[in-house]
């Protein structure tokens, strides 16, 4: 069976999570240690212990999802499960600095200071309240940039993440998103509602983020990962480094093609895929895209059990 480890962004995080992972393995726990070391702070108290909101601001939940799929991916290496189980590795937005970790082109440290300034640069890059998101639901991907198109009149409304055959997430000026919201529905969409978040991301108005994300990505040592990168913005594998620091500039005002993401490691004979961190989402948007997919979760200490279990037999 060809599996692939794939790793989920923003909105997956909850309080708590990968407090489990780190009272059973030392090797988990250490990962915590690592990105509070790397930030100055006690990110794992805001995450263990802390409030959802705070958890929620970009600049937090970046570095914090990171670290619980970085723990998750340790715990599972304590158990005998190396990355190489996998034939790629590909993560969601941010998620995509996780796979790269897991994959040891970058170290915790560092993707924790990335994933820091990535998340500040994104939430300076367009003032609170001027920008938007909304889900389209029920709509193909053709269908929802011509309702972008129709609802930009001269602002900026775009197809950020293609997540699935009936999900396409659009971002851009407030104003537009808002007016794109009205012309899904009149299209046919099944809903389409504005999603809590503090600035639009994936979009042209994300340009200042961009620039800063080179400028940090410039300083970064990043290296051949061990497993290929199925990358968000080409949907296909990369594993040159010069590559992969590029892309994660492009990244940034670059559409999440995770469903053809998905549809390129199926047809690179993927069967299984094992979603490393919070929440199901991604497992959730597999399933969608290729109903045959064999699907595993694994975001707490009896996940890895289970999954060790699955492979060493």
């Amino acid at each position: 069976m060809t599996r692939a480890f794939i790793f989920p962004g923003q909105g997956a995080q909850s309080i708590g999570m990968g407090k489990d992972l780190a009272e059973a393995y030392p090797q988990a726990r250490a990962v915590f240690d690592e990105v509070d070391e790397a930030l100055g702070e006690k990110l794992s108290d805001l995450i263990w212990d802390g409030d959802i909101a705070d958890l929620t601001l970009t600049a937090n939940a970046q570095p914090a999802l990171m670290a619980t799929s970085i723990a998750a991916m340790r715990a599972l290496e304590a158990e005998g499960v190396s990355i190489e189980a996998a034939s790629f590795v590909a993560g969601h937005s941010l998620g995509e600095y996780s796979a790269l970790t897991a994959a040891g082109a970058l170290t915790v440290t560092d993707a924790a200071k990335l994933l820091r300034a990535r998340g500040l640069a994104m939430q300076a890059a367009v003032p609170v309240g001027q920008g938007a998101m909304a889900a389209i639901l029920g709509l193909d991907l053709a269908a929802v940039r011509d309702v972008a198109s129709q609802a930009a009149q001269g602002e900026v409304c775009a197809a950020a993440n293609d997540n699935d055959p009936a999900q396409v997430v659009i971002s851009g000026s407030k104003a537009a998103v808002e007016r794109a919201v009205v012309i899904a529905k009149e299209a046919g969409a099944k809903r389409a509602l504005l999603l809590p978040v503090s600035a639009p991301f994936h979009c042209a108005l994300m340009e200042p983020a961009a620039e800063a994300m080179a400028e940090a990505l410039e300083r970064a040592q990043i290296s051949a990962p061990t497993v290929p990168l199925v990358a968000n913005v080409v949907a296909e594998a990369v594993t040159d480094p010069a590559m992969i620091r590029s892309l994660l500039v492009d990244q940034v005002c670059g559409s999440v093609r995770w469903r053809e993401s998905v549809e390129w490691m199926v047809a690179h004979e993927v069967t299984e895929f094992w979603e490393i961190g919070a929440g199901k989402a991604l497992s959730g948007m597999v399933k969608r895209i290729h109903r045959g997919a064999a699907l595993r979760n694994v975001g707490a200490a009896a996940d890895v059990k289970t999954a060790a279990e699955s492979l060493n037999g």
